[in-house]
């Protein structure tokens, strides 16, 4: 029986984590019967190569000189935040992976912090040491002190630290002598990180994470802590209410490079994937009939912000789409439910409305995003945080929101941060960059990020993530303008948008088909005006001077699907499809808003 060692990578957005799990898998040669090359192998999924994040936690396992060393994948973005914790309760140790140049960056103090709370052994390893102006000593220093700054212990602070480029594929102990692989990297592991405990006795694994499959349904993976567990063994599973039931064991895998194994016994401190247990949730453990011993349950962070969802009901519906009806977007959603853990739906009054529950802004559009590829087409209203009530008076989420960016810009962005209510915390210098951290009500970020890009020249980075309820702040200012809406449905002409440029900005090109109601451009002034884009041009058989002239008209300006999520008002609606992004009123005719205007 070799040895297994369990470790997490924890790294920020873009710091290279998925390029170095590539490269170790490479140099191990576990690639062979999986993948015929390739980048990026841990992200598999479209919207994480595009966003060049990662989402959801994978493991991967390697053999490397006869141990078996386990990749855990932990995502950095705080909003998928509920995945981080119980990823790395199934480590015993973790290698926290920084840019040379940015250094340690607020996310990864969320997770580094949770790490060294469960007393986890750390690895530093600084990448990208062939950038240039790149600073490895200095982050060095800065990784220690943040260390310290979390209250790491004596055993954590004395951590070593391995310098390379994932890219290039190395890594050393000395950054200015680079080596020829990554070996000194895994060699570091089996040295540093503790051997897997396989205590025996009375089984015990922790569902710390689920997989799902339309042949064999919900899958859970965990840890076994303790005991072993073998096909076909009957066990139980300890619920959140202290019940336990009885359940088979029907298949048992275990991670080997990127696939899975199927084997017939796993023992204590390796990681598996087990088939055949029905309606088990995340932190159930899996125990010993005889005598059940439940580990302690884990937390999932709680969501921040809620979203309406409903059926496409615009004039276009059902010309993009596959699925289209209420019965459709409910399986979907009751249906995400199972492997998205921080996603939580509430039915309403309506039959084919849904108020979906997550983390922030980027976690809702990721699912929508998915949904749109996956051929629905549906409508989200706005945005709203959840407010809660503590001892009688309201409470909204705070967010610890930081921000890098060129000293000249930071005037401008400490405005519009403060203007939302954001409290200035810190304001360093880095480099030639500027280190701003705020306070700042999870309300005041919807919309925050578009701003932030425009002021700084798209130079500024921008994170955030969820700190605590506080009492609430008060009203903050909206978005001053309003919006252009179509009057009429059918194609848009030229000549019109020529004509309405002094209106303000439209969204939409000449030729574009639209409906009455639809929101196509934003207006230079407060207030929501209906245009009407489908007039032609008067034709006369007279050719006068000067009036044949050819329109000029701006570009169009187009949204991101997070933007568009942060712009639309109260009373408008996101219509999604599988090809388009369109903004709408709520009430398509101008007689059914001002009635309703009125009834508010």
């Amino acid at each position: 029986m070799s040895s297994i060692r369990n470790v997490a990578i924890i790294a920020h957005v873009d710091h290279g984590k998925t390029t170095l799990v590539d490269k170790i898998i490479y140099a191990t040669q576990s690639q062979e019967k999986q993948t015929e090359g390739g980048e990026l192998i841990l992200d598999n999924n479209d919207l994480e190569r595009e966003r060049g994040i990662t989402i959801l936690a994978k493991n991967v396992s390697v053999r490397y000189k006869d141990t078996k060393i386990n990749i855990i994948d932990t995502p950095g973005h705080a909003d998928f935040g509920g995945e981080v914790e119980r990823v790395l309760k199934m480590a015993d140790g973790v290698l926290l992976l920084v840019d040379a140049f940015e250094g340690a960056m607020p996310q990864t103090r969320f997770v580094l912090g949770k790490a060294l709370g469960l007393g986890l052994k750390p690895i530093v390893v600084v990448n990208k040491v062939d950038k240039p102006n790149c600073r490895p000593d200095e982050v060095q220093e800065q990784i220690f002190d943040l260390m310290f700054n979390l209250e790491a212990n004596e055993e954590q602070l004395d951590f070593v630290t391995i310098y390379g480029s994932s890219k290039q594929g190395w890594m050393s102990t000395d950054w200015t002598k680079p080596t020829e692989d990554i070996f000194p990297l895994l060699d570091e592991i089996l040295k540093t990180i503790p051997e897997a405990p396989g205590p025996e006795g009375p089984v015990q694994m922790q569902i710390t994470n689920l997989d799902f499959s339309s042949f064999v349904g919900r899958i859970a993976i965990g840890r076994v802590y303790r005991g072993e567990l073998n096909e076909g063994q009957q066990v139980g599973i300890s619920r959140e209410d202290g019940k336990i039931d009885k359940v088979r064991i029907k298949e048992l895998h275990i991670f080997t490079g990127l696939g899975k194994e199927k084997v017939k016994q796993v023992k204590a401190g390796d990681i598996c994937a087990v088939v055949g247990l029905d309606g088990f949730d995340i932190g159930d453990t899996i125990v010993d009939l005889e005598n059940p011993e439940p580990l302690p349950r884990i937390s999932i962070d709680e969501p921040t912000m809620n979203m309406l969802f409903t059926i496409n009901n615009s004039p276009f519906f059902g010309q993009e789409g596959k699925f289209v009806t209420s019965r459709h977007l409910r399986d979907r959603l009751y249906k995400e439910t199972e492997k998205n853990l921080a996603l939580r739906i509430e039915n309403t009054n309506s039959e084919d409305k849904f108020l979906v529950y997550g983390r922030g802004v980027l976690h809702l559009s990721v699912l929508i995003e998915t949904m749109r590829r996956e051929g629905y087409e549906l409508q989200v209203g706005q945005p709203q945080v959840l407010i809660k009530e503590i001892d009688g008076q309201k409470h909204e989420p705070i967010e610890h929101l930081t921000i890098d960016l060129p000293e000249e810009y930071a005037g401008k962005i400490i405005e519009i941060t403060t203007q939302r209510k954001g409290e200035l915390l810190v304001m360093e210098s880095r480099g030639d960059l500027q280190h701003l951290e705020f306070e700042i009500p999870s309300r005041g970020i919807i919309g925050l990020r578009n701003n932030v890009l425009t002021l700084s020249a798209g130079e500024a980075i921008m994170n955030h993530r969820f700190k605590e309820y506080q009492p609430w702040k008060g009203n903050l200012p909206g978005r001053n303008n309003g919006s252009l809406i179509s009057m009429e449905a059918g194609p848009c002409t030229a000549y019109t948008l020529d004509k309405l440029q002094d209106r303000g900005v439209f969204f939409i090109d000449p030729g574009d088909v639209v409906y009455e109601g639809q929101v196509i451009g934003q207006h230079t002034r407060e207030n929501d005006i209906v245009v009407n884009v489908q007039k032609g041009k008067k034709l006369t058989n007279m050719r006068a001077a000067g009036s044949d002239d050819n329109s000029k008209i701006a570009p169009a300006k187009k949204f991101s699907l997070e933007e568009a999520m942060e712009y639309i008002q109260k009373d408008e609606y996101l219509e999604i499809t599988p090809k388009t992004i369109r903004m709408r009123k709520i009430f398509l005719k101008e007689h059914e808003r001002k009635k309703a205007m009125a009834s508010m």
